[in-house]
Formats: structure tokens, sequence, C-alpha cells
């Protein structure tokens, strides 16, 4: 995948091999989005990425989730934020990896921190 794209998909493939409980991940396309999921069933929500028209790209997580919530508790000051499904990743050098890294982290490992939580999932 060039330019981007290929640059988002490197990033989420380097922030899951930085959990061990992650493992390998699936790669399809939903909604014609290059789309990435644990390989292990119910280990966390799928992270998929949307070009957009006006140059920025998106890292879509399933809105039914809390977890752009999450994500603008802890990072409000540092990312922009697409309602309840997306981080905005503006044009231009990639900026904010390490924050990004745990986004993507805390989307992959979803399932498993609510039942390690004790919470329905």
């Amino acid at each position: 995948m060039p330019g981007r794209i290929g640059e988002l998909r490197a990033l989420i493939h380097e922030a899951a091999a930085e959990i061990d409980a992650i493992g390998p991940l699936a790669e399809s396309i939903k909604w014609g989005q290059p789309s990435f999921t644990p390989a292990r069933p119910n280990l966390g929500s799928s992270v998929r990425i949307e070009a957009r028209q006006d140059g920025t790209h998106a890292l879509m997580v399933i809105c039914t989730t809390d977890l752009v919530e999450q994500f603008k508790e802890l990072y409000a000051d540092t990312l922009t934020f697409d309602g309840k499904r997306a981080i905005i990743v503006p044009a231009g050098p990639l900026r904010h990896r390490q924050a990004l890294k745990h986004c993507i982290q805390l989307a992959l490992t979803y399932k498993l921190r609510k039942r390690q939580a004790g919470l329905s999932v």
C-alpha cells in the first residue's frame, strides 16, 4: 500500500507488535477500506483506514464502542477526532506517532480489557 495508507498500515502493525497479547493481525477490506483486527477472536476491535477527499485520513473504530471517548480522555489536546468513530490524521508529516500507536493498541485489545475489568463486551 503506497503513501499515507501504507504508512498508517505500518504504524498499526508496529503498534500490534509491541503488545504480545495482540499477536498477528488479520487484514481485510471492509466498506472499501483496509481493516485490521487481531487474528485471535474476541481480543479487540478492528481499526480501519479511511482516505478522505480533503486529503486527510482517518483511523476508524466501531462507533458502538466507547473507544473514541477513551482516546479523547487521553489525547484531547493532541489528536483530532470525528464523532464517536475516528481519529483524523492530517495531511503532511505523520505527527503524534506514540499517541496514535497507543490508541491503536487500545482498540486492538478492547474486548480483552473489557473482560479483564469484568465488564460485558
